[in-house]
């Protein structure tokens, strides 16, 4: 696997996502890569502020990190795979179940969705 240097983290505020958060943070510090957060507003997570999520991610970022913050609105799978293009991101980290009500038999169906449509990998967190 090449080097990495750049990471996308789906940030949802969810246990699953918070997780993904934090190893997403932990393999930053050990590689020296530059997360890019990715918060997808859609009618699940309407009611929860960017700011919200941001301000408890920005909070635990260690020094040294660079972070850099992104609000999408529309199709939380579509957002994430297209995101990880244009930034040119080496590695996609998402938690495995979001804020959603239905559970799949495995991943959640956003994650397993990204897993589909990714050009780059994927790590599923739970």
């Amino acid at each position: 696997m090449e080097k990495i240097n750049k990471i996308l983290v789906a940030a949802d505020g969810s246990v699953d996502g918070c997780k993904a958060v934090d190893k997403a943070i932990d393999l930053a510090q050990r590689s020296g890569a530059q997360l890019d957060f990715v918060y997808v507003s859609s009618h699940i997570n309407k009611d929860i502020p960017s700011d919200l999520i941001f301000n408890s991610i920005w909070a635990k970022l260690p020094e040294g990190v660079k972070a850099v913050k992104h609000v999408e609105k529309g199709s939380v799978h579509k957002i994430i795979v297209e995101m990880a293009k244009r930034e040119k991101a080496d590695l996609i980290i998402m938690g495995s179940r979001g804020l959603g009500l239905f559970k799949g038999a495995l991943i959640g169906s956003k994650s397993q969705k990204v897993v589909e449509y990714s050009e780059v990998p994927v790590m599923v967190v739970k």
